[in-house]
């Protein structure tokens, strides 16, 4: 015979008993990974210290539970003071047999289409992304031949028009670098997956970038020790921690900042595939900043490429961060406002024979 314990311990969806004072009785394994907090940690804690729940469910809370009838939410959003909010369907019923004990179960809403649309985007970018390619490496060959003009031309000439000359050599340069990331972005060679440690990836990011572009910004870690190995291609996770932590340095500019590094394990994150299966993306990264945010216009096109909030940039970083997150089967999303910007990376763990 099951046990109720074992029972319990199974729900898939993250479940939590609520006393009626309104604080945590207990909660399931599906919970722990939610709050991304232990059982011991959370019992006793009043609920909504612990939850973020984008509708006044307090009062209907407490109607539930006088009249002894279930309470059904859908469409809300459902954070934890560690991380982004999911859109989730919330069911609350009462505990039969129990002195006012409800019983709370969230269903995170899976992402339903977006994959879909990574896809398309992904297939219909294709052809775009090689013509650049092709166009880039055709236009850099009579750049450099002006580039060279332009330094035999510099030799013979005062020092008012070496001006001009230095001129075209600089914009030259300035084109070919732009690209070489076109050509970067155009690079479809697919990862080559094994076993990573994300927190290796992270350090040798961080570290690279103390020593380089984010000298004067302050880079915290803030790290769960026991996040299993991903399975992935771990110098494009560098490549792409690397991007998001010069987005960061670059918007904050010679004033600096903080950037933190937060890593935690979320059971429940699963991403829809165009095939109506699922993908299960447990491992979440958090690039977290306190710089001005992303400018409004351009928050739903940040990862398209060529969009960017800087004068000079080039859009295509971003870019290049969804792209390798994609190939990954993963999942980048970001939220910002002024002093609080996340970009959060999810993905697959590594299985025991990608371990060993």
């Amino acid at each position: 015979m099951i046990s109720e314990r074992t029972l319990w311990a199974s729900l898939p969806v993250p479940a939590i008993l609520i006393t009626r004072e309104d604080r945590v009785a207990d909660i399931n394994a599906a919970a722990e990974g939610f709050l991304n907090a232990s059982a011991k940690a959370v019992i006793g804690q009043p609920i909504w210290d612990m939850l973020a729940v984008d509708a006044p469910l307090e009062d209907a809370l407490a109607r539930a539970r006088t009249n002894g009838t279930p309470l059904f939410v859908n469409d809300v959003d459902v954070g934890t003071g560690n991380r982004a909010p999911l859109q989730s369907a919330l069911q609350i019923a009462p505990l039969a047999g129990s002195d006012g004990v409800m019983i709370l179960m969230i269903s995170p809403r899976e992402l339903a289409g977006r994959m879909t649309q990574s896809h398309s985007v992904k297939s219909a970018a294709r052809s775009a992304i090689g013509m650049a390619e092709m166009l880039a490496h055709e236009i850099k060959n009579p750049l450099a031949g002006i580039t060279g003009a332009a330094q035999l031309l510099s030799m013979n000439l005062s020092a008012e028009d070496l001006e001009l000359t230095d001129l075209i050599v600089a914009e030259s340069r300035r084109i070919v670098k732009l690209l070489e990331q076109v050509e970067q972005f155009g690079n479809l060679t697919e990862p080559e997956r094994g076993a990573v440690n994300l927190h290796d990836v992270l350090d040798r990011a961080r570290r690279s970038a103390l020593l380089g572009f984010g000298a004067q910004m302050t880079i915290v870690e803030d790290y769960d020790p026991s996040l299993p190995l991903a399975v992935g291609d771990k110098d494009q996770l560098l490549q792409v921690v690397l991007n998001l932590l010069r987005n960061a340095a670059e918007a904050a500019g010679d004033k600096g900042g903080t950037i933190r590094l937060h890593t935690y394990y979320e059971h429940s994150f699963r991403l829809r595939r165009a095939d109506g299966g699922g993908q299960a993306l447990p491992l979440q990264i958090e690039v977290i900043d306190d710089g001005p945010g992303l400018p409004e216009h351009i928050k739903g096109d940040v990862f398209d490429p060529f969009v960017s909030g800087r004068e000079n940039g080039t859009g295509l970083g971003l870019a290049l961060v969804s792209k390798i997150i994609s190939d990954h089967g993963g999942w980048i999303s970001v939220t910002s406002a002024p002093g609080h910007t996340v970009f959060r990376m999810s993905l697959p763990r590594a299985t025991d024979q990608e371990e060993s």
